[in-house]
């Protein structure tokens, strides 16, 4: 007992070590007095404790805004709220399914046949059925796509709108000056809170929304963006925080506009749509982002506050976040010509029905779309303080 009580306050020392997390001779009780001149305090780590019943006011909120004002508008759209063909009741045949093979090969089709004197075609199809049960409703994806693409907007119109009378928008060098003595405005703090709650309800949420191939990929970047968010608050690296988050934000409305006309087979708009994320997500992850926030977290900061332990461990993220926006980008261009090529944007390959034709093999899948529909995405496994939201994969 008493060595486990040591280790914890050997971790806990190291985990708050002003060394690390701050440049010499600062302190964390530097910043709990208030900032000169009344100008408000420092961010302070109690802050974020309102971030969890805000995180639950989101949750709740999703939920009225999915039901009274995403599903109507769904509705009118023409989108069924019927799910797809249900399989033929069978005690055997559920009991494969559920306990040995979703998609059963030649040989155990035909031993089921056998036993049930059914044709192997029909087997086929009554898989495939069932396999197409389990998967979500198009008017369960397209309110989830509605209430993200409103949080996405209204978190980056809020945050756009301060950046944009901030002097550290136009000029990054003062994301570095005086620091960490920056004070804290309320505008600032509002739009951490914002982004830190609704990282947390994403982590909730995650285990109710729609199933996707990439959930544990998706749930770590949740929580990835959770422990920066809060770990660049604690520090004040808040100025640069905040472009970082707010680039980020950028695409991602665009993403979710191309995933409801997907839904409500509105073409030409979702293939309009896509291509203008594509050329957002590429003009802000491979030009702005490294022009603008690399040239500021790597060479300003060295130039006027020089590195430390933490400048290391943020940096290091930003660039693994940049790796992975060239690695995203990739497969966005691969998406954008094949729906170019194609002359429309394919289905969400995740969590799509299955729309193999009755003569198929049932031991296939059906075509591969490639709209892909993540969440925050899409894409944000960010390396840092930041999100990205949705990655487009084939």
């Amino acid at each position: 007992m008493a060595a486990t009580a040591t280790v914890g306050a050997l971790l806990w020392g190291w985990l708050w070590n002003e060394r690390f997390w701050f440049p010499a001779n600062v302190t964390w009780a530097d910043l709990e007095r208030e900032g000169p001149d009344g100008e408000g305090s420092y961010p302070r780590p109690v802050h974020l404790l309102v971030a969890f019943p805000l995180a639950v006011g989101f949750y709740v909120l999703r939920w009225l805004f999915e039901s009274f004002i995403a599903k109507p508008c769904a509705l009118r759209l023409g989108i069924q709220d019927s799910g797809p063909c249900r399989a033929q009741p069978s005690a055997i045949l559920e009991k494969v399914y559920l306990s040995i093979s979703k998609y059963p090969d030649a040989r155990r089709l035909e031993g089921l046949s056998k036993q049930l004197d059914w044709d192997v075609r029909k087997i086929q199809r009554w898989f495939r059925h069932r396999r197409n049960q389990d998967k979500p409703r198009t008017l369960t994806k397209f309110c989830e796509s509605m209430w993200r693409f409103i949080v996405y907007l209204s978190i980056f119109s809020y945050g756009f709108v301060f950046l944009w009378s901030s002097p550290w928008f136009w000029d990054t060098k003062q994301c570095w000056y005086n620091f960490p003595f920056q004070p804290l405005s309320s505008h600032m703090y509002n739009y951490y809170i914002i982004q830190l709650s609704f990282y947390w309800s994403l982590v909730f949420s995650q285990f109710t929304d729609v199933r996707r191939k990439d959930f544990l990929i998706m749930f770590i970047h949740h929580l990835t963006a959770v422990v920066l968010i809060t770990t660049s608050y604690i520090t004040n690296m808040v100025r640069v925080g905040v472009l970082i988050l707010c680039l980020h934000d950028v695409s991602d409305s665009f993403l979710e506009v191309a995933k409801m006309a997907n839904y409500a087979k509105y073409q030409r708009l979702c293939d309009a749509t896509f291509i203008l994320f594509t050329v957002m997500f590429i003009a802000t992850r491979l030009g702005i982002f490294p022009i603008w926030i690399l040239n500021t977290t790597l060479f300003e900061s060295w130039e006027i506050i020089g590195p430390y332990p933490s400048w290391w461990f943020f940096n290091g993220f930003l660039l693994v976040l940049q790796l992975l926006h060239v690695v995203w980008s990739y497969f966005i261009i691969c998406v954008a010509y094949k729906a170019l090529a194609r002359g429309k944007v394919l289905k969400d390959e995740r969590s799509d029905v299955e729309s193999s034709s009755e003569g198929e093999d049932g031991t296939s899948n059906s075509r591969k779309g490639i709209l892909s529909t993540s969440s925050n995405g899409a894409n944000r496994i960010n390396g840092h303080i930041m999100n990205d939201q949705q990655t487009e994969e084939e």
